[in-house]
């Protein structure tokens, strides 16, 4: 995500003033409690979201939830200097990699405590979602979104070429990719591919931290603090999909997320990894199209997680984030959340919600049934930016051509400059 002038000219101010904002005095416990949400969710699905807080809004008479709409960057334009001026959402969603740096500047409401309650309905969520909102072992959020990148495949293409299933491992995927990619004039530049897969700026930042992951590879360790992008896992991994893309051409070079999608749209790939909204797209663009997990590596099957999370701002009093923790309650329960993953067409983020409770919707059946496990990208890094740049710029220097060894020697240095 781009770095924005507005929050590193205000970061200081809004950190000193934000410190002392939570948990003030307020109106009296039983007084009416007015809140303002913002989210970000600009499509169908914030309608879903409006109609979830309309609910919750009727279903008592304590607590009334205005919601306020906006880009998910306007949110990270604005909330510091809105929360410093005191004019800032008491509630707010924003994509999980903003949730650190917001807690770091002390203008999230630590959730540990609600998290200990046993009415909050937390205990049924998934656990790797949970750690998505954790900093310095502190829970800083709920998560509203929890979806595992996917591979989408054009089942027209995957039948005239004789595939029957898709592949579930790497060599497997690399095998059918090859009988899927046609260069008829033999210029040496396919016309169809077998799969596109981004070097750089990849949907959610996550498909190469999926594959360094199911080769038993990872940028960082556990707690965020170390770098461990410099492993011969990873080093294998990359010389791996280089020889596949480079040597079999079973995948363009040099593309990013933008120009994956456009190339899967338009028929000249038969498989993408991407994220949920890629059903709608490829459903407008008349593609039949099919939902599979990735492909399991040599060690693992492993999916980066695309994230958004729920924080309340430290503008809140007491009575204000009591409230608040009443709403995400109530957003949690088993129901409420199925309503949600119906509605806004990610799998539901409670472990007893099945595939069979949301068949209603394909997608949501298809993402909820993958197999693998699902992890959440750089939890509680806040400079999460600048170490996505450092691995972006060695996995595109090696699918290039460049020697991933040295490539990950200087990303090892880059990244764990961020991480201090």
């Amino acid at each position: 995500m781009k770095k924005h002038i507005a929050v590193v000219a205000l970061a200081t101010a809004a950190a000193i003033s934000l410190a002392g904002c939570a948990g003030s005095p307020g109106s009296s416990a039983n007084a009416h409690v007015d809140l303002t949400f913002w989210h970000g969710y600009t499509e169908a699905d914030g309608k879903v979201l409006d109609g979830i807080v309309k609910d919750f809004n009727e279903s008592q008479d304590k607590v009334t939830i205005t919601t306020q709409t906006k880009t998910w960057a306007v949110i990270d334009d604005t909330m510091l200097p809105a929360l410093t001026a005191k004019k800032g959402p008491d509630i707010v969603a924003m994509t999980s990699d903003r949730l650190p740096v917001y807690a770091e500047k002390k203008a999230l409401v630590d959730l540990s405590d609600f998290y200990d309650d046993d009415t909050s309905n937390t205990g049924e969520l998934k656990e790797q979602a949970v750690a998505m909102e954790q900093v310095d072992g502190k829970e800083y959020g709920v998560p509203s979104g929890f979806v595992p990148l996917s591979v989408i495949y054009n089942k027209k293409l995957f039948a005239e070429a004789g595939i029957d299933a898709f592949p579930t491992t790497w060599d497997e995927w690399v095998a059918d990719a090859k009988k899927l990619t046609k260069d008829e004039n033999g210029d040496g530049t396919p016309e169809q591919y077998g799969l596109v897969l981004p070097d750089h700026q990849t949907v959610g930042n996550g498909i190469w931290p999926s594959l360094f992951a199911g080769n038993g590879g990872s940028i960082t360790n556990d707690a965020g603090t170390k770098s461990t992008i410099d492993s011969a896992a990873n080093v294998e991994t990359l010389e791996y999909w280089a020889k596949a893309i480079r040597q079999d051409k079973i995948s363009p070079t040099g593309v990013d997320g933008i120009a994956a999608d456009k190339l899967f749209t338009a028929g000249k790939t038969a498989m993408e990894i991407g994220g949920p909204w890629m059903a709608g797209v490829a459903k407008a663009s008349d593609i039949d199209y099919g939902i599979a997990a990735i492909p399991a590596g040599p060690k693992a099957q492993v999916a980066s997680a695309i994230g958004i999370s729920l924080g309340v701002t430290a503008q809140t009093d007491d009575p204000k984030q009591a409230a608040a923790e009443d709403f995400l309650r109530y957003f949690n329960q088993k129901d409420v959340a199925t309503k949600w993953a119906l509605g806004s067409g990610w799998p539901s983020l409670r472990t007893d919600v099945t595939a069979a409770d949301v068949d209603a919707n394909p997608t949501v059946a298809a993402l909820t049934g993958l197999t693998g496990t699902t992890i959440p990208l750089l939890p509680g890094v806040v400079n999460s930016g600048d170490v996505l740049t450092a691995l972006d710029t060695a996995t595109q220097k090696s699918i290039a051509g460049g020697d991933p060894e040295s490539l990950l020697g200087t990303a090892d240095v880059d990244v764990q400059s961020a991480l201090k």
